[in-house]
């Protein structure tokens, strides 16, 4: 399978890319910097957000799909937060119809539902979006697109709601929303080979004993994590804020600390 992958240099991209080509699949890389050096692969550098940009890639490149992994990870204001999750998603959504690219795989985070109490239990596919952030407010908004084009278009769109993307957890509220760095690329493997998903929501966390979300949506689509943050239990410090951050999914994003005007 020929991939585009947006956001190839970040954390994320860098362990992704290198993963699918492992794995056989044939990576075209775009990001807003060059190509690290040593890059194996098709790199395209541009903003994608420029949707004049996005479409000169696919003018370029021949794909069967795409992982877009592309936005600021932090939180901004919510223009910028909007034009950095749906805007760009709505650039290579518009450029997946008119090259009849039928799949994406969206990196969307778990701050979509961070703000939901966690007195309310285990967190399904099925939970309503509550944001905890402008950032969380974008990651909803970009599933609502991908739905409405999965509708729309028949376009397959799986949404993958992250965790903490670590080579290893680093807080006692990572030892339930640790994603390994090989149970990444396992999760974009199952969302991008899954037959028919239509449109779909898993959560991207590894196999963790203590985890807050439910793992069944990404069996259901082959998603399979090997690995559990209790390995790391034993040299995970306690923190002063371990309580408060174990109230909401969110932990502290969902803290006093990040309210702030919108504007």
């Amino acid at each position: 399978m020929r991939v585009l992958v947006t956001g190839a240099a970040g954390s994320l991209g860098r362990v992704v890319t290198v993963g699918l080509a492992e794995l056989g699949h044939e990576v075209v890389g775009l990001d807003l910097v060059p190509a690290p050096e040593g890059t194996p692969y098709a790199w395209h550098e541009a903003d994608c957000a420029d949707a004049d940009a996005v479409a000169a890639v696919f003018s370029e490149e021949r794909l069967d799909a795409v992982v877009h992994l592309a936005g600021v990870p932090e939180e901004l204001s919510l223009p910028e937060e909007l034009t950095s999750h749906v805007v760009t998603t709505a650039a290579l959504l518009d450029a997946m119809v008119a090259h009849r690219v039928p799949r994406i795989v969206y990196a969307s985070s778990n701050h979509a539902v961070g703000r939901t109490p966690r007195a309310a239990g285990e967190l399904t596919d099925q939970a309503l979006p509550r944001p905890d952030t402008y950032y969380g407010v974008a990651k909803v908004a970009a599933e609502a697109l991908l739905q409405l084009f999965s509708d729309r278009h028949g376009i397959d769109a799986v949404a993958c709601r992250i965790g903490s993307f670590l080579e290893r957890p680093t807080s006692v509220r990572g030892l339930s929303t640790w994603l390994s760095h090989d149970d990444g690329v396992r999760m974009v493997e199952a969302a991008l080979t899954a037959p028919a998903p239509g449109f779909a929501v898993l959560y991207g966390i590894s196999a963790n004993t203590r985890a807050w979300w439910d793992l069944e949506p990404g069996r259901r689509l082959g998603y399979e994590p090997q690995d559990d943050a209790e390995d790391f239990a034993d040299s995970v410090e306690p923190g002063p804020d371990d309580e408060a951050e174990a109230e909401f999914p969110g932990g502290p994003f969902a803290s006093a600390r990040f309210h702030r005007p919108a504007l």
